[in-house]
């Protein structure tokens, strides 16, 4: 009985020793893989906009990395979304438009009394306010909205938001107009095709398919945002920048003469708890990316590498500060 107690005893202590080893193996393996590779969520926007294939065309570029262990791209509500999922720890890169990137660091608009700590890594192409009119309107400038029936996109959206601050930079309200619709893109050139609008706002990327669409139908002209106009826009809100449509261009509307606006840049984002080497591989590999004949996007052509790093309304994150730093191109 004796022999087969100390047999049970020996036998058990064997299976502990054996589990301890084990134990000891599982740890130095969860050791190697916890290396100070991150899993990124990468916040873009709809499936049908511009956003959410930059995502798509970006996750290998920073899955080669080795600090990088998967990035997923995430459909979003786009800028809004964004900043609050970086904010609750549910993405840790994200695109975002400036507008709203300015109105959560300074906790306005929809981030009233709720500011975000938001930091940047590099800056892209603008969303450009293109405002076009019907030939025989008569409006030649911003000024001449007065009294006229114009689209300036739908409630609570970034187009409304801009239409809102151009007028504002001329003295006009809606009081002022005519008629306004809040019609989305395709709903305000169906309205000019049948003369129920003289002109309509548009804030988005070069060329706008709808725009494209009604120029092929109808006599129209742009209205320029320039000279007093932009400069009081861009004193007052420093995320507008001035933007120049060219002429000539046969991918962008193929003007017979240039057009001066203003555009709001979008830039993409990164959480403050991500660490400076990670932010400092994915910027550089972005940064070399940008300088290859591999990018699919038409978007991430528009603005050349060496000006990602400049005119940013968000401070940058020190990874992506170093190395701007490095190559010399910070302001």
């Amino acid at each position: 009985m004796i022999k087969r107690l100390l047999f049970v005893l020996a036998l058990a202590l064997t299976t502990i020793l054996a589990a301890c080893g084990g134990d000891g193996g599982s740890e130095e393996a969860s050791g190697s893989g916890e290396s100070g590779s991150e899993s990124i969520v990468f916040g873009t926007g709809g499936t049908s906009g511009t956003y959410y294939p930059i995502g798509g065309a970006l996750k290998p570029v920073f899955e080669e990395s080795d600090s990088i262990d998967n990035v997923t791209v995430e459909s979003t509500g786009a800028s809004v979304a964004n900043i609050q999922n970086i904010k609750d720890s549910l993405n840790q890169m994200a695109i975002i438009m400036s507008d709203v990137g300015y109105d959560a660091i300074e906790g306005n608009g929809q981030f009233e009394g709720n500011a975000v700590e938001v930091q940047a890594m590099a800056g892209m192409y603008q969303n450009v306010v293109q405002i076009v009119a019907l030939k025989d309107s008569g409006i030649t400038s911003i000024e001449d909205l007065k009294g006229k029936k114009v689209g300036v996109g739908k409630v609570g959206s970034g187009v409304e938001q801009s239409a809102k601050k151009v007028l504002e930079a001329v003295d006009l309200t809606y009081e002022d107009l005519s008629k306004v619709t809040h019609t989305g893109y395709a709903d305000s050139v169906q309205e000019m095709k049948n003369g129920n609008l003289d002109a309509a706002f548009f804030t988005s990327g070069v060329p706008n398919s709808n725009i494209t669409d009604l120029l092929q139908q109808t006599d129209i002209n742009f209205v320029e945002i320039k000279g007093d106009t932009a400069d009081a826009l861009m004193e007052k809100y420093p995320f507008y920048k001035a933007n120049t449509i060219k002429a000539g261009d046969e991918a962008r509307y193929n003007l017979e003469e240039p057009v001066e606006t203003v555009g709001i840049q979008n830039m993409i984002i990164v959480s403050p708890d991500l660490s400076e080497d990670v932010v400092y591989d994915m910027t550089k590999r972005y940064y070399e990316y940008l300088g290859t004949e591999g990018v699919s996007v038409g978007a991430l052509k528009q603005l050349g590498r060496d000006e990602i790093a400049k005119g940013l309304i968000a401070p940058l994150h020190p990874g992506a500060k170093k190395f701007y730093e490095e190559q010399g191109i910070l302001e």
